[in-house]
């Protein structure tokens, strides 16, 4: 009796511990995921720099900013989150950019590198020549990184605007799903365990896939498209996981 008492309390404790463990290991999460999305974003960015649009060289990723301040200027006039998403949005933009890129001297160290290099190649011999020609790659793929990652935190800004959607998905599915269940608990329907935890392990996937796709797109593209059929999948999978959940507890 003793020890059935004592491997009871050791699994509380495990449960505990693991509850707690994963309250810690939550923001270093949602932090790794951040991080790989603006890895791919620069990546992707620099890939179409490379093969797709390289006449354009930087000012491609500096138009994809100008477009996504636009989409938030014009679809997302009121928001439950922040009070004026446009001008927060331009503010958050120009703070960053002003802080990370302004004062530390980095736009001006790549520009003033860019000029003394070009200067030097049309003095100087074969050399200088191709030193100027790398310096002004390193110019266009460093500016393009730049904007890139300011892009890139202009779609975090609006898929932030956008939670609201996600949670009146999962909550209309979790309704729908626990009516189903309650149909099925009282009535003669079959439970199925291999249903509900497929759909379970897709949930996850489903809230995280949106803020790695969207901001890591090289080229401008509407985020309805990217979050609408994400959020009505998440609607969906909280439907039939709830809706498969056993009868009794």
């Amino acid at each position: 009796m003793a020890s059935a008492t004592e491997t009871a309390k050791s699994q509380q404790q495990y449960r505990e511990k693991g509850w707690l463990s994963k309250a810690i290991s939550l923001p270093f999460a949602i932090l790794g995921i951040l991080l790989i999305s603006l890895f791919f974003s620069i990546v992707t960015e620099w890939i179409g720099l490379y093969f797709f649009w390289p006449e354009e060289g930087w000012h491609h990723s500096s138009d994809m900013l100008n477009s996504e301040l636009e989409w938030v200027s014009k679809s997302f006039t009121q928001s439950v989150l922040i009070q004026d998403p446009n001008h927060t949005a331009r503010w958050l933009i120009g703070l960053v950019y002003d802080w990370c890129f302004e004062k530390t001297g980095l736009i001006e160290w790549i520009k003033l590198s860019s000029m003394q290099a070009r200067m030097n190649s049309s003095k100087g011999g074969d050399l200088q020549y191709y030193l100027g020609l790398a310096y002004v790659q390193i110019e266009n793929y460093s500016l393009a990184a730049i904007y890139a990652a300011l892009t890139y935190l202009a779609r975090l800004l609006i898929l932030t605007l956008t939670i609201p959607l996600f949670l009146m998905a999962a909550f209309t599915g979790l309704v729908d799903g626990l009516v189903r269940r309650d149909l099925r608990r009282f009535g003669a329907g079959r439970e199925s365990g291999f249903i509900y935890h497929r759909a379970k392990m897709m949930i996850v996937p489903l809230i995280v896939s949106p803020w790695i796709i969207y901001p890591a797109l090289p080229m401008t593209v509407s985020p309805f498209l990217i979050i609408l059929p994400d959020a009505v999948a998440l609607g969906f999978i909280a439907s039939i996981s709830a809706g498969s959940f056993k009868k009794y507890l």
